[in-house]
């Protein structure tokens, strides 16, 4: 039986990607420099400190690399306080959790407060009982504590515990520790689809009809 649910974030509950695929065409537009056209595909492997490097010297920035990184803070923290959608379907699952009565936690990679900006602004923060995130636990979801942290938050075992994530590794992860898992599709893991297909014990394309996915979540 389900007693409680953990959701990510980020290719979860946000539809997130654009920002990190645009982010630094969102920044150069702001000074007025036309990037180029695989900007985005190029800085996507690479770290916050390196592409700031990588933007001051390739487009000529006066500006120190630190100077850069805050710039392009600023336009994540705006993109989530202002413009990150919900992913389609989400909004029904919260709602027919908590009818239910199934206390919901977030845990998260990324940063505490854009997460609670977005969420407030879609007015869905009111279904969580608590954040979680990786650097406040230190450690990432290749390890389990974060989600050992939520559930004692929520007061449940793993077994009745479903974790939602997008990403193989926390999938992975959270299945290793005794977790319920389900998988939700988001573009940015089409590398890992077929392992996050063979490892979650629900897959989800989309957040389809809710009733369908309760039964097969409950004959977990």
């Amino acid at each position: 039986m389900i007693k409680g649910v953990i959701f990510d974030v980020d290719g979860v509950l946000l539809n997130s990607m654009p920002v990190w695929e645009n982010l630094g065409e969102l920044y150069l537009r702001h000074l007025g420099i036309e990037a180029e056209k695989d900007l985005g595909t190029k800085l996507y492997t690479m770290s916050l400190e390196q592409s700031a490097e990588y933007l001051t010297e390739t487009y000529h920035l006066d500006l120190a690399p630190e100077q850069v990184i805050a710039g392009v803070n600023r336009e994540v923290k705006d993109f989530y306080a202002s413009r990150v959608p919900l992913k389609e379907g989400v909004r029904q699952y919260l709602n027919e959790f908590h009818e239910k009565g199934v206390p919901m936690v977030i845990a998260t990679t990324g940063d505490r407060q854009n997460a609670q900006a977005a969420l407030k602004r879609l007015n869905v923060l009111r279904f969580f009982q608590g954040i979680f995130t990786c650097s406040e636990i230190g450690s990432s979801k290749n390890e389990p504590d974060i989600y050992y942290a939520a559930a004692l938050q929520l007061d449940t075992d793993p077994g009745q515990t479903l974790v939602f994530e997008d990403a193989y590794h926390a999938i992975r992860t959270a299945k290793k520790a005794g977790f319920k898992t389900v998988g939700v599709y988001d573009r940015a893991n089409d590398r890992d689809l077929a392992h996050i297909w063979n490892t979650a014990d629900i897959y989800l394309p989309e957040f389809q009809d809710f009733n369908i996915f309760w039964k097969r979540a409950s004959a977990l």
